[in-house]
């Protein structure tokens, strides 16, 4: 496993503010039609808020274990507890929900368009090379985890 250094590009949460600032664009200048009209947009509360929270206490598990935060950084302690008892990657996840309940919030169809683009650019320049690291670096602990836990829900 190598270090930081391997992967060049943007952060994960980059890509995320890249998606948000789309979706209020989107919502802005191209809203195609409202889906949820107020008040039924305040529904987007919840999964803006669950979204949070599961990168805010799966960010501190990893804090608490001394590991890695960072995508393709060495990681010293594989973080199977909390959130990572349900999906393998739940800050990704919780990207998705913020977007997704602020999506909601918007109330309108475009904003909606970004969390296809979002999934598959976590899915595929972060989660996909991360899972192999793990392995090589993890082995059997991690196949394990990968047999219990799915990679989203």
């Amino acid at each position: 496993m190598s270090s930081g250094r391997a992967r060049r590009g943007p952060l994960p949460p980059v890509y995320f503010l890249a998606a948000l600032l789309v979706a209020i664009g989107l919502h802005r200048w191209l809203p195609i039609v409202t889906i949820l009209p107020a008040p039924w947009n305040q529904f987007g509360m919840l999964p803006l808020v669950l979204g949070l929270g599961a990168v805010l206490v799966s960010a501190t598990a990893f804090h608490k274990a001394g590991t890695a935060i960072k995508p393709f950084e060495d990681s010293s302690v594989l973080v199977t507890h909390g959130f990572y008892r349900y999906t393998r990657n739940p800050m990704y996840l919780g990207m998705l929900l913020t977007l997704g309940g602020i999506a909601m919030l918007l109330g309108s169809l475009s904003p909606f368009f970004t969390l296809p683009p979002l999934a598959y650019i976590l899915t595929r320049r972060f989660i996909v090379r991360e899972e192999a690291m793990l392995e090589a670096r993890f082995g059997d602990e991690y196949r394990r985890f990968r047999e219990r836990v799915r990679r989203w829900l």
